[in-house]
């Protein structure tokens, strides 16, 4: 093995978590800092929460509720193309219009 190339070896580095829980383990680096560790994961603590830092399941929720509400309307339009709702029933001049003709 070549000499003065390997990264310096902490046995003793500290791993910090964003909930306070500190533990050590052997790394290249001295300090190494966590946003989640097994003492908050929800796997680990068996908690009924979503571990979600950036919004993700908000932004898919505000997506399901704007396609249940786009739903209609583009139910409406696919009939439509598909012919199965006429397109127009109404009077299509002044006459037909006047006479009652449909």
């Amino acid at each position: 093995m070549k000499t003065k190339i390997h990264p310096q070896w902490y046995s003793d580095a500290t791993v910090v978590c964003a909930c306070g829980n500190t533990f050590t383990v052997g790394s290249t680096k001295s300090e190494i800092r966590t946003e989640i560790c097994s003492k908050c994961h929800p796997f680990f603590t068996g908690e009924m929460r979503y571990a979600d830092t950036e919004g993700k399941i908000q932004r898919f929720q505000k997506r399901v509720q704007k396609a249940k509400l786009a739903a209609p309307i583009l139910s409406k339009k696919k009939a439509k193309k598909l012919g199965q709702i006429p397109e127009d029933t109404g009077p299509k001049s002044l006459k037909e219009m006047l006479m009652g003709v449909k």
